[in-house]
Protein backbone atom coordinates (compact mmCIF):
# COMPACT_ATOMS: atom_id res chain seq x y z
CA UNK A 1 0.00 0.00 0.00
CA UNK A 2 1.56 3.61 -0.72
CA UNK A 3 2.39 6.03 1.51
CA UNK A 4 -0.69 8.32 1.23
CA UNK A 5 -2.75 5.64 1.76
CA UNK A 6 -1.83 4.42 4.83
CA UNK A 7 -1.72 7.69 6.33
CA UNK A 8 -5.11 7.76 5.55
CA UNK A 9 -5.87 4.50 6.49
CA UNK A 10 -4.14 5.40 10.25
CA UNK A 11 -6.26 8.97 9.78
CA UNK A 12 -9.58 6.75 9.84
CA UNK A 13 -8.58 4.35 12.26
CA UNK A 14 -7.86 6.80 14.98
CA UNK A 15 -11.30 8.71 13.65
CA UNK A 16 -13.11 5.86 15.27
CA UNK A 17 -12.31 7.63 18.68
CA UNK A 18 -10.78 4.44 19.92
CA UNK A 19 -6.40 4.72 21.90
CA UNK A 20 -4.77 2.81 19.43
CA UNK A 21 -1.33 1.38 20.11
CA UNK A 22 1.14 1.50 17.14
CA UNK A 23 1.83 -1.81 17.38
CA UNK A 24 -2.18 -2.54 16.89
CA UNK A 25 -1.70 -0.02 13.97
CA UNK A 26 1.39 -1.68 12.71
CA UNK A 27 -0.49 -5.34 12.69
CA UNK A 28 -3.52 -3.73 11.01
CA UNK A 29 -1.26 -2.24 7.87
CA UNK A 30 1.43 -4.75 8.12
CA UNK A 31 4.09 -2.17 8.50
CA UNK A 32 6.36 -1.79 11.04
CA UNK A 33 6.00 0.18 14.01
CA UNK A 34 8.88 2.43 12.95
CA UNK A 35 6.79 3.06 10.34
CA UNK A 36 3.67 3.74 12.24
CA UNK A 37 5.64 6.37 14.09
CA UNK A 38 6.99 8.40 10.87
CA UNK A 39 3.22 8.31 9.72
CA UNK A 40 2.42 10.04 12.62
CA UNK A 41 4.80 12.95 12.56
CA UNK A 42 4.04 13.33 8.96
CA UNK A 43 0.15 13.39 9.93
CA UNK A 44 1.38 16.27 12.71
CA UNK A 45 2.89 18.15 9.99
CA UNK A 46 -0.35 18.00 7.85
CA UNK A 47 -1.77 19.69 10.91
CA UNK A 48 -3.79 16.74 12.39
CA UNK A 49 -3.90 17.27 16.32
CA UNK A 50 -2.68 13.26 17.22
CA UNK A 51 -1.94 12.82 20.73
CA UNK A 52 0.34 9.74 21.92
CA UNK A 53 -0.92 8.97 25.79
CA UNK A 54 1.82 6.79 27.89
CA UNK A 55 1.20 4.32 30.63
CA UNK A 56 -1.42 1.52 31.33
CA UNK A 57 -4.61 3.22 29.61
CA UNK A 58 -2.27 5.21 26.72
CA UNK A 59 -2.47 4.92 23.20
CA UNK A 60 -2.11 6.79 20.06
CA UNK A 61 -5.57 9.06 19.63
CA UNK A 62 -6.95 12.62 17.87
CA UNK A 63 -8.17 15.15 19.47
CA UNK A 64 -11.58 15.25 19.65
CA UNK A 65 -11.42 19.28 18.21
CA UNK A 66 -10.29 17.68 14.65
CA UNK A 67 -13.27 17.73 12.04
CA UNK A 68 -11.71 17.78 8.54
CA UNK A 69 -9.62 14.96 6.81
CA UNK A 70 -6.72 16.38 5.01
CA UNK A 71 -6.29 15.49 1.76
CA UNK A 72 -2.74 14.02 0.62
CA UNK A 73 -1.42 14.16 -2.73
CA UNK A 74 1.85 12.91 -4.65
CA UNK A 75 3.72 15.19 -6.66
CA UNK A 76 2.21 14.00 -9.73
CA UNK A 77 -1.53 14.30 -8.83
CA UNK A 78 -0.58 17.90 -7.53
CA UNK A 79 1.66 18.42 -11.24
CA UNK A 80 -1.88 17.50 -12.79
CA UNK A 81 -4.57 19.76 -10.87
CA UNK A 82 -2.24 22.71 -11.32
CA UNK A 83 -2.28 22.05 -15.27
CA UNK A 84 -5.63 21.28 -15.29
CA UNK A 85 -6.41 24.95 -13.62
CA UNK A 86 -4.05 25.71 -16.47
CA UNK A 87 -6.42 24.45 -19.36
CA UNK A 88 -9.35 25.45 -17.41
CA UNK A 89 -8.32 28.68 -17.66
CA UNK A 90 -6.52 28.53 -21.10
CA UNK A 91 -10.56 27.67 -22.43
CA UNK A 92 -12.38 29.94 -20.71
CA UNK A 93 -13.95 27.83 -18.32
CA UNK A 94 -16.77 30.39 -16.42
CA UNK A 95 -15.69 28.75 -12.32
CA UNK A 96 -11.53 30.02 -12.83
CA UNK A 97 -11.68 32.07 -10.09
CA UNK A 98 -13.21 29.46 -7.89
CA UNK A 99 -11.05 27.06 -8.90
CA UNK A 100 -7.97 28.92 -8.21
CA UNK A 101 -9.04 29.61 -4.81
CA UNK A 102 -9.67 25.43 -4.77
CA UNK A 103 -6.27 24.60 -5.68
CA UNK A 104 -4.58 27.66 -3.02
CA UNK A 105 -6.37 26.27 -0.06
CA UNK A 106 -4.45 22.81 -1.30
CA UNK A 107 -1.43 24.49 -1.84
CA UNK A 108 -1.77 25.84 1.66
CA UNK A 109 -2.34 22.67 2.95
CA UNK A 110 1.56 21.85 1.85
CA UNK A 111 4.70 22.12 3.41
CA UNK A 112 7.47 24.11 2.10
CA UNK A 113 9.33 20.88 0.58
CA UNK A 114 6.16 20.00 -1.82
CA UNK A 115 5.31 23.82 -2.59
CA UNK A 116 8.83 23.78 -4.03
CA UNK A 117 8.42 20.50 -5.62
CA UNK A 118 5.02 21.17 -7.51
CA UNK A 119 6.63 24.32 -9.17
CA UNK A 120 9.47 22.49 -10.56
CA UNK A 121 6.88 19.76 -11.63
CA UNK A 122 4.38 22.62 -13.00
CA UNK A 123 6.79 24.76 -14.69
CA UNK A 124 7.21 23.30 -17.88
CA UNK A 125 3.74 23.64 -19.50
CA UNK A 126 1.51 26.22 -20.42
CA UNK A 127 -1.62 26.86 -22.15
CA UNK A 128 -1.87 29.69 -25.25
CA UNK A 129 -5.64 30.43 -25.30
CA UNK A 130 -7.40 32.17 -28.35
CA UNK A 131 -8.38 35.88 -27.69
CA UNK A 132 -11.85 36.23 -26.35
CA UNK A 133 -14.74 38.57 -25.59
CA UNK A 134 -14.52 39.83 -21.65
CA UNK A 135 -18.40 39.26 -22.07
CA UNK A 136 -18.05 34.95 -22.45
CA UNK A 137 -17.53 34.30 -18.57
CA UNK A 138 -20.61 36.08 -17.35
CA UNK A 139 -22.47 34.77 -20.36
CA UNK A 140 -21.64 31.18 -20.19
CA UNK A 141 -22.64 31.60 -16.06
CA UNK A 142 -25.54 32.89 -16.76
CA UNK A 143 -26.76 30.06 -19.59
CA UNK A 144 -25.40 27.33 -17.38
CA UNK A 145 -28.02 29.20 -14.45
CA UNK A 146 -30.67 28.90 -16.48
CA UNK A 147 -30.19 25.50 -17.93
CA UNK A 148 -30.20 24.52 -14.41
CA UNK A 149 -33.29 26.52 -13.11
CA UNK A 150 -35.10 25.56 -16.63
CA UNK A 151 -36.08 29.40 -17.43
CA UNK A 152 -36.00 30.64 -21.56
CA UNK A 153 -33.85 33.26 -22.11
CA UNK A 154 -34.13 35.47 -24.95
CA UNK A 155 -30.58 36.38 -26.15
CA UNK A 156 -29.27 39.13 -29.13
CA UNK A 157 -26.85 37.05 -31.61
CA UNK A 158 -24.57 37.79 -34.52
CA UNK A 159 -24.03 35.54 -37.21
CA UNK A 160 -20.56 35.72 -38.80
CA UNK A 161 -20.28 37.85 -41.65
CA UNK A 162 -23.88 39.17 -40.44
CA UNK A 163 -24.22 42.70 -40.65
CA UNK A 164 -27.77 43.02 -38.73
CA UNK A 165 -27.90 41.55 -35.06
CA UNK A 166 -30.72 38.57 -34.79
CA UNK A 167 -33.06 38.10 -31.54
CA UNK A 168 -33.82 34.53 -30.37
CA UNK A 169 -35.74 33.23 -27.35
CA UNK A 170 -34.13 29.84 -26.04
CA UNK A 171 -34.41 27.32 -23.71
CA UNK A 172 -30.63 26.46 -22.99
CA UNK A 173 -30.24 22.77 -22.47
CA UNK A 174 -25.73 22.58 -22.08
CA UNK A 175 -22.86 23.78 -22.96
CA UNK A 176 -20.50 22.11 -25.05
CA UNK A 177 -16.35 23.40 -25.62
CA UNK A 178 -15.57 22.35 -28.92
CA UNK A 179 -12.30 23.76 -31.20
CA UNK A 180 -11.49 26.56 -29.41
CA UNK A 181 -14.89 27.34 -28.79
CA UNK A 182 -17.82 27.42 -26.19
CA UNK A 183 -21.17 26.82 -27.94
CA UNK A 184 -24.89 26.86 -26.20
CA UNK A 185 -26.96 23.87 -27.47
CA UNK A 186 -30.32 25.24 -26.71
CA UNK A 187 -34.04 24.80 -28.11
CA UNK A 188 -34.98 27.60 -30.58
CA UNK A 189 -38.33 29.07 -30.65
CA UNK A 190 -38.45 30.38 -33.84
CA UNK A 191 -37.35 27.49 -35.93
CA UNK A 192 -38.79 25.19 -33.29
CA UNK A 193 -35.56 23.00 -33.37
CA UNK A 194 -32.43 22.39 -31.03
CA UNK A 195 -29.66 24.79 -32.42
CA UNK A 196 -26.38 25.65 -31.54
CA UNK A 197 -24.94 28.99 -30.88
CA UNK A 198 -21.66 30.27 -30.27
CA UNK A 199 -21.14 32.53 -27.00
CA UNK A 200 -18.60 34.56 -28.16
CA UNK A 201 -21.54 35.89 -30.95
CA UNK A 202 -24.52 36.48 -28.18
CA UNK A 203 -24.23 40.29 -27.89
CA UNK A 204 -27.14 39.99 -24.79
CA UNK A 205 -29.15 37.73 -23.01
CA UNK A 206 -31.84 38.76 -20.47
CA UNK A 207 -33.84 35.93 -18.32
CA UNK A 208 -37.80 35.75 -19.35
CA UNK A 209 -40.59 34.35 -17.08
CA UNK A 210 -41.35 31.56 -19.27
CA UNK A 211 -40.10 27.63 -17.98
CA UNK A 212 -39.19 24.67 -19.66
CA UNK A 213 -37.93 21.07 -19.36
CA UNK A 214 -34.59 19.81 -20.67
CA UNK A 215 -35.14 16.25 -22.19
CA UNK A 216 -34.35 13.34 -20.37
CA UNK A 217 -30.81 12.69 -20.23
CA UNK A 218 -30.05 15.14 -22.77
CA UNK A 219 -26.18 15.16 -23.69
CA UNK A 220 -24.89 18.21 -25.78
CA UNK A 221 -21.56 16.17 -26.95
CA UNK A 222 -24.02 13.59 -28.00
CA UNK A 223 -25.70 16.31 -29.89
CA UNK A 224 -22.42 17.45 -31.76
CA UNK A 225 -22.11 13.58 -32.15
CA UNK A 226 -25.49 13.25 -34.04
CA UNK A 227 -25.55 16.62 -36.23
CA UNK A 228 -22.38 15.29 -37.78
CA UNK A 229 -23.96 11.90 -38.60
CA UNK A 230 -26.85 13.82 -40.33
CA UNK A 231 -25.09 15.69 -42.16
CA UNK A 232 -23.99 12.59 -44.31
CA UNK A 233 -25.42 12.26 -47.65
CA UNK A 234 -26.34 8.88 -47.43
CA UNK A 235 -26.22 5.71 -45.49
CA UNK A 236 -23.56 4.37 -47.70
CA UNK A 237 -21.58 2.74 -49.46
CA UNK A 238 -18.80 3.40 -47.28
CA UNK A 239 -15.65 4.29 -48.84
CA UNK A 240 -11.58 4.15 -47.19
CA UNK A 241 -10.68 8.12 -47.72
CA UNK A 242 -6.35 8.13 -47.37
CA UNK A 243 -5.33 11.45 -47.28
CA UNK A 244 -1.26 11.85 -47.21
CA UNK A 245 0.49 15.05 -46.18
CA UNK A 246 2.23 17.38 -44.04
CA UNK A 247 1.65 16.96 -40.41
CA UNK A 248 0.12 20.38 -39.78
CA UNK A 249 -2.17 20.06 -42.84
CA UNK A 250 -3.11 16.90 -41.35
CA UNK A 251 -3.81 17.87 -38.10
CA UNK A 252 -6.36 20.36 -39.81
CA UNK A 253 -8.14 17.87 -42.15
CA UNK A 254 -8.14 15.79 -38.86
CA UNK A 255 -9.31 18.26 -36.87
CA UNK A 256 -12.07 19.06 -38.75
CA UNK A 257 -15.84 19.59 -37.15
CA UNK A 258 -16.66 17.18 -39.80
CA UNK A 259 -14.57 14.65 -40.70
CA UNK A 260 -12.90 14.23 -37.13
CA UNK A 261 -15.76 11.81 -36.50
CA UNK A 262 -14.86 9.31 -39.49
CA UNK A 263 -11.32 8.84 -38.54
CA UNK A 264 -9.92 5.76 -38.13
CA UNK A 265 -5.89 5.39 -38.07
CA UNK A 266 -3.71 8.59 -38.07
CA UNK A 267 0.02 8.61 -38.45
CA UNK A 268 2.26 11.01 -38.64
CA UNK A 269 2.50 11.74 -42.62
CA UNK A 270 -0.91 9.87 -43.31
CA UNK A 271 -4.72 10.47 -41.90
CA UNK A 272 -7.45 7.54 -43.43
CA UNK A 273 -10.94 8.05 -43.39
CA UNK A 274 -14.94 5.90 -43.68
CA UNK A 275 -17.07 7.47 -45.02
CA UNK A 276 -19.78 7.50 -47.29
CA UNK A 277 -19.28 8.01 -51.02
CA UNK A 278 -21.94 10.64 -51.20
CA UNK A 279 -21.25 12.74 -48.93
CA UNK A 280 -17.61 12.61 -50.40
CA UNK A 281 -18.33 13.21 -53.50
CA UNK A 282 -20.25 16.49 -52.27
CA UNK A 283 -18.07 17.95 -49.87
CA UNK A 284 -14.73 16.55 -50.17
CA UNK A 285 -13.12 17.80 -53.34
CA UNK A 286 -13.33 21.63 -52.63
CA UNK A 287 -12.26 21.19 -49.17
CA UNK A 288 -9.54 19.14 -49.54
CA UNK A 289 -8.70 21.27 -52.76
CA UNK A 290 -7.37 24.28 -49.98
CA UNK A 291 -4.93 22.46 -48.83
CA UNK A 292 -2.96 22.71 -51.80
CA UNK A 293 0.02 20.62 -52.61
CA UNK A 294 0.19 20.15 -48.65
CA UNK A 295 -1.77 17.26 -49.10
CA UNK A 296 -1.77 14.48 -51.49
CA UNK A 297 -5.04 12.00 -51.77
CA UNK A 298 -3.73 8.44 -52.32
CA UNK A 299 -6.91 6.48 -52.13
CA UNK A 300 -10.11 6.40 -53.78
CA UNK A 301 -9.17 7.48 -57.46
CA UNK A 302 -12.61 9.06 -57.80
CA UNK A 303 -11.80 11.62 -55.06
CA UNK A 304 -8.36 12.06 -56.35
CA UNK A 305 -10.28 12.26 -59.91
CA UNK A 306 -12.91 14.98 -59.00
CA UNK A 307 -9.89 17.01 -57.13
CA UNK A 308 -7.98 17.08 -60.74
CA UNK A 309 -10.99 17.48 -63.36
CA UNK A 310 -11.63 20.87 -60.58
CA UNK A 311 -8.07 21.82 -60.56
CA UNK A 312 -7.92 22.04 -64.55
CA UNK A 313 -11.02 23.88 -64.35
CA UNK A 314 -9.60 26.54 -62.08
CA UNK A 315 -6.32 26.21 -64.75
CA UNK A 316 -8.38 26.60 -67.51
CA UNK A 317 -10.15 29.56 -66.43
CA UNK A 318 -6.96 31.29 -66.28
CA UNK A 319 -4.83 30.16 -69.21
CA UNK A 320 -6.30 32.76 -71.69
CA UNK A 321 -6.03 35.73 -68.98
CA UNK A 322 -4.04 38.20 -70.67
CA UNK A 323 -3.36 40.84 -67.81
Amino acid sequence: MAKWDNMLSILWMLRSGRKLTAAQIADSLEISVRTVYRYIDALCASGVPVVAESGHDGGIRILESFQETPLFFNSIELKALVDAFKFAEGAGYPYTEELESALAKVENGLHEEQRQDLSRQASGLDVISPARPPSVVPLLRDLEQAEKDGRTVRIVYRKANAEQEDERVIDPYGLAYDRNEWYAVAFCHRSQAVRTFRVDRIVRLAQTEARFEKPERFSASAYFRDRSEREREADGPLTVIRIEGEQGALNAVCGHWHLRHYLTERTDREARFLLDVPTMNKYLPMYLMTFGTAIRIREPLELKRRIREMANGIAKQYEDDSD
